[in-house]
């Protein structure tokens, strides 16, 4: 009777045959993915001609220095006050309804329009009077003065 097997001899491979084995493993690699070196290579290209690869390097080496201009640039008052407008801005405009949003904006497209017809008559206090008789003056009116209201009430809070 054969006696168990109880030690395993694992095989080494020599330094030479490690990078035998890598170089095989990316011939394959690049076999498999062929076209898509292709286009990297073509990009790469690209990029050298156009001057847009040296640039970057150039970034990367300098990257300590990019870092502490940006940083600089980044906490001046007038950057931190733009970003700061931007975020009230977006929450403001999150706190609208588009459907409100887009009858307004679709309102002063049309007022836009209008206002931009050529007109001949001269203004005057009595044509201002009657034009409070066009529903569509009056409303239009309306609706600015209590958007003049509401905003006066926000102001007040």
């Amino acid at each position: 009777m054969a006696q168990p097997i109880s030690y395993i001899k694992k095989r080494e491979l020599t330094e030479e045959e490690q990078k035998q084995q890598s170089l095989d493993q990316l011939t394959d690699s690049i076999a498999e993915h062929e076209q898509a070196l292709e286009k990297a290579i073509g990009v790469l290209s690209e990029l050298h001609g156009s001057g847009i690869l040296e640039a970057a390097e150039s970034l990367l080496k300098a990257k300590a220095k990019v870092a502490e201009i940006v940083l600089g640039q980044a906490t001046r008052p007038e950057v931190t006050n733009m970003i700061n407008n931007g975020m009230a801005a977006a929450g403001a405009l999150a706190a609208i309804d588009p459907e409100q949003t887009a009858k307004v904006l679709g309102s002063v497209a049309k007022g836009l329009e209008e206002a931009n017809q050529p007109q001949d008559k001269k203004v005057t206090v009595f044509s201002l009077m009657n034009a409070l008789k066009d529903p569509d003056v009056n409303r239009a009116i309306g609706f600015g003065l209590r958007f003049l209201k509401g905003m006066g009430k926000g102001l007040g809070e």
